[in-house]
């Protein structure tokens, strides 16, 4: 018996000794650590996302998990450091949740909302069933059953089950209360993860063939599609100080599926997803038609039996409409790129991130707007030279003399020709006579129609400063040589064709201050009288 002890203890140590042998991995066979996102350079609509990983002396391989299902192939670039040799690059594309370790954040938020409220409706199963037990107690007449309560303890006993039944019913409202909350909450959360991850989320996973000589960082690079940023701009004018201060907002959303957290965010104006080249001119070939042969009408049944016709095959996918986007300080040859200084973290699906790109201050010239045929009111606005760089069209909020007065919209295409509007000014009264018209004969033998008309307007300046005034109207512009147009004003315009367009007439003058301003414009148009007479306005 000892002996048959002794061996089998020492079988047991071996066995014991080969599993530890074998669950001790060699050195090439240990876990990869993951990579982490360190760059993205975001364009609209697209990004450009470096991912860092490092890796073991003697490696012959790399992995990087996780990555979003939408990232181009084709885009991808592998670096490493001199101590490394690059082999091939293969991509495959599987589901979240068959691929390891891939789990969504909301993935883990959703399971906690779960579980919170399983106990919730637990807790208020319990109190349901509690009141129904004490409601049965309170049903049973006294002496009725085994073990009823004597008619001397009666009174303590209905205190009991009033007190029991209050603070049951105390609780089981507050526990609806607290299930109701976290039904919405996962609601909330289930209805963000469907957004984010579809029906079926998928991640790509990337292996890198490599021969790594000693530690060293590898350097992933991919152009993904789908997160995005948009500009918008805060104007503040200083009336005073005739001067607009511009500032340049951004905001950033994506929903990769991969968080970008303390990553170095550069924000460029560039467009990799439009196309690269654009299109030749066609042929330009002239024939004689062949006359086209009768067809008979279809019979009224087919037509309305007829089905709507197919889209063509194979025809081009109508692109997702791409937000607006703006701005950067590092001025390139094609594109404006703005490096955020300090790192940035988006979550994937999670909420918008605002960042201040810096601001400049501008002088401006400040006129006093008024169209009065179109609204009798006058505008301040403000027009200095566009901003260097890219500015594309976005909303601006507008601010006058330290008050909100509205938004508008930032096209620097437009700035140096009609200006920046900051509101309304409710001190400079402007007003519109009703149009004076007459129409008659002209010419030796009368063949022709002569019609004129005659507009006034006055504006009133109530502030206590002169204002810079200018006020603009339209005069006709004939398009065909058999009518003719002659215009006469009062006082004489300073532009017969304001903003490069024919037939805009500005008048601008100084206005002091309580003055009032009169401007006429008298219109004769003549033409013949067979001629049918066609005005678009």
């Amino acid at each position: 018996m000892p002996i048959f002890r002794s061996l089998h203890g020492a079988r047991a140590a071996s066995v014991a000794a080969l599993a530890t042998f074998l669950c001790v991995p060699p050195l090439h066979a240990q876990a990869e650590a993951p990579s982490r996102i360190a760059r993205v350079k975001l364009y609209p609509g697209s990004a450009t996302v470096e991912r860092v990983a490092r890796v073991a002396a003697g490696a012959r391989s790399f992995t990087f998990r996780c990555l979003p299902q939408g990232l181009d192939a084709a885009s991808l670039q592998v670096s490493a450091d001199a101590a490394v040799r690059i082999g091939e690059t293969s991509v495959q594309v599987q589901d979240r949740d068959i691929a390891g370790g891939c789990a969504s954040p909301l993935d883990e938020r959703v399971r906690e909302a779960q579980d919170q409220l399983a106990g919730a409706r637990a807790e208020t199963d319990a109190l349901e069933l509690a009141h129904s037990y004490l409601k049965t107690m309170a049903g049973t007449a006294p002496g009725t059953s085994p073990g009823a309560v004597p008619p001397s303890s009666i009174a303590n006993t209905t205190e009991t089950l009033r007190r029991s039944a209050q603070d049951t019913l105390l609780r089981l409202h507050q526990a609806k209360r607290r299930q109701e909350t976290l039904e919405l909450s996962l609601k909330a959360l289930i209805a963000e993860q469907g957004r984010v991850a579809g029906p079926r989320a998928r991640v790509s996973t990337v292996t890198v063939t490599l021969a790594a000589e000693r530690e060293a960082e590898l350097r992933l690079t991919y152009q993904v599609r789908g997160p995005s940023w948009s500009p918008s701009y805060r104007a503040t004018l200083d009336s005073a100080a005739a001067t607009v201060r511009l500032e340049r907002l951004a905001l950033v959303a994506q929903g990769t599926g991969e968080d970008w957290n303390g990553v170095q965010l550069t924000l460029s104006t560039g467009q990799p997803t439009r196309a690269t080249a654009g299109g030749l001119p066609r042929p330009w070939r002239l024939d004689v038609a062949p006359p086209v042969p009768p067809v008979a009408p279809a019979p009224a049944l087919a037509r309305m039996a007829a089905p709507a016709a197919a889209p063509a095959a194979g025809g081009a996918e109508v692109a997702e409409a791409v937000p607006s986007f703006e701005i950067s300080v590092d001025d390139t040859a094609y594109a404006t790129e703005f490096a955020v200084p300090q790192r940035i973290t988006v979550p994937s699906g999670g909420p918008r991130v605002t960042l201040a790109l810096g601001q400049g201050d501008a002088r401006a010239q400040l006129v006093t707007r008024a169209v009065p045929a179109v609204e009798e009111a006058a505008y301040l606005v403000a027009q200095f030279p566009a901003p260097a760089g890219v500015w594309p069209a976005a909303p601006v909020a507008l601010y006058r003399d330290g008050a909100f007065v509205g938004s508008g919209r930032l096209d620097t295409a437009e700035l140096a020709r009609t200006g920046l509007a900051f509101g309304r000014d409710e001190r400079v009264v402007v007003r519109a006579e009703a149009p004076r018209e007459a129409t008659g004969s002209a010419g030796l033998t009368g063949a022709r129609t002569e019609r004129q008309q005659q507009r006034t307007y006055s504006v009133e300046n109530r502030h206590a400063t002169p204002v810079a005034l200018q006020v603009l109207d339209a005069a006709p512009v004939s398009q065909n040589e058999q009518i003719t147009v002659e215009s006469r004003y009062d006082p004489a315009p300073a532009e017969t064709a304001w903003n490069q367009q024919p037939g805009t007439i500005a008048w601008s003058q100084p206005l002091a201050a309580g003055a009032t301003a009169r401007f006429g414009a008298t219109h004769t148009i003549r033409y013949p009288k067979e001629l049918r007479l066609q005005e678009r306005r």
